[in-house]
């Protein structure tokens, strides 16, 4: 991998993404809507000499295509708002496909679990059964198989699936993304489902470095990877150690399906959170197994660790903005 294109990088996984490959030296183009967004994750890096800034429309393949031009990889991070996904989510994965097209790139698409559906075994494999019950689901199992057709020729693709994630990075785009940036700021924060059952989380930094190992592995493409987190914790131990690093001590409130519904009235975001609550009730632990086998051991920073870490350098960032 000589060059990449961040589709979508100013967003969680892309930011993460685009600084594990500046971090290696690698020559990256970050490419995202706002070119003020642009550049401020330029600044926020130090302004390296190996990234550049490509200000476009993902929706639009001659975009990409202008921008991505000596690349070898590309990352797809783009995403659409939560409401918008069965409307807007195959479109947008066809003109960066269509883009890859026209450059023979190789493509790495961020997606998540929805299309596994319910929890089928202990630790869920790349090969659990896809039995989506949800809206969301089903359109991420769509997405998925149009993202793998033939009419592809000239782009290779791989797809890597995060659980809940949460980071520096992490927006409203992450279950837990605004709660720890609410707590950093020392407001009263939400907590999205139940916050007894433990749950996985992925500390984006890790899957960054995990998924540009990938990245360069020829042999992983025209697969699916899973990308496990640090183990199973609960939203009561998130919000303990969110709490003793900031120093805060405000309500945390949980939203179940009522929360949700009443918020929803104003948000249509929270609306469409309801149906995925299963995943906080039964929740789906992945494999490493798969990744193990062709990269090496999984990277996990301790949740007491990447929390605290997340919630110092939101506190930072807050007080530079000020």
């Amino acid at each position: 991998m000589e060059k990449a294109i961040v589709v979508g990088a100013t967003g969680g996984t892309g930011a993460a993404i685009t600084e594990e490959l500046v971090k290696r030296g690698i020559r990256t183009v970050a490419f995202g809507r706002s070119l003020q967004k642009l550049e401020r994750l330029r600044d926020g890096l130090g302004n390296p000499e190996n990234l550049t800034l490509a200000a476009g429309d993902a929706f639009r393949p001659h975009d990409i295509v202008r921008a991505a031009e000596g690349a070898d990889v590309l990352f797809h991070c783009a995403n659409v708002p939560y409401h918008e996904m069965e409307s807007k989510l195959i479109p947008l994965g066809e003109s960066v496909m269509e883009a890859a097209g026209q450059l023979s790139l190789k493509v790495v698409a961020i997606d998540g679990i929805y299309p596994y559906g319910r929890r089928q075994m202990e630790r869920v494999t790349e090969d659990h059964p896809k039995q989506p019950h949800t809206r969301k689901g089903k359109t991420r199992l769509a997405y998925e198989q149009m993202l793998f057709d033939s009419r592809w020729k000239r782009a290779r693709v791989m797809i890597v699936r995060l659980p809940d994630y949460y980071g520096p990075t992490a927006n409203e785009a992450s279950y837990l993304g605004s709660t720890l940036e609410a707590i950093a700021a020392g407001r009263m924060a939400f907590f999205i489902g139940n916050m007894r059952v433990p749950r996985e989380y992925v500390y984006l930094p890790d899957a960054a470095f995990m998924i540009a190992e990938l990245a360069a592995k020829e042999e992983a493409y025209g697969e699916n990877w899973n990308i496990p987190g640090a183990g199973l914790i609960s939203g009561k131990e998130i919000v303990r150690i969110a709490r003793q690093a900031s120093g805060s001590s405000k309500p945390v409130i949980p939203l179940g399906r009522g929360g949700l519904a009443l918020l929803g009235m104003f948000v249509p975001v929270m609306k469409e959170v309801i149906e995925m609550l299963y995943l906080t009730e039964e929740p789906l632990v992945l494999s490493g197994e798969k990744y193990e086998s062709l990269i090496g051991p999984i990277r996990a920073t301790a949740f007491e660790e990447g929390i605290g870490r997340t919630v110092r350098l939101l506190q930072g960032r807050n007080g530079s903005l000020q």
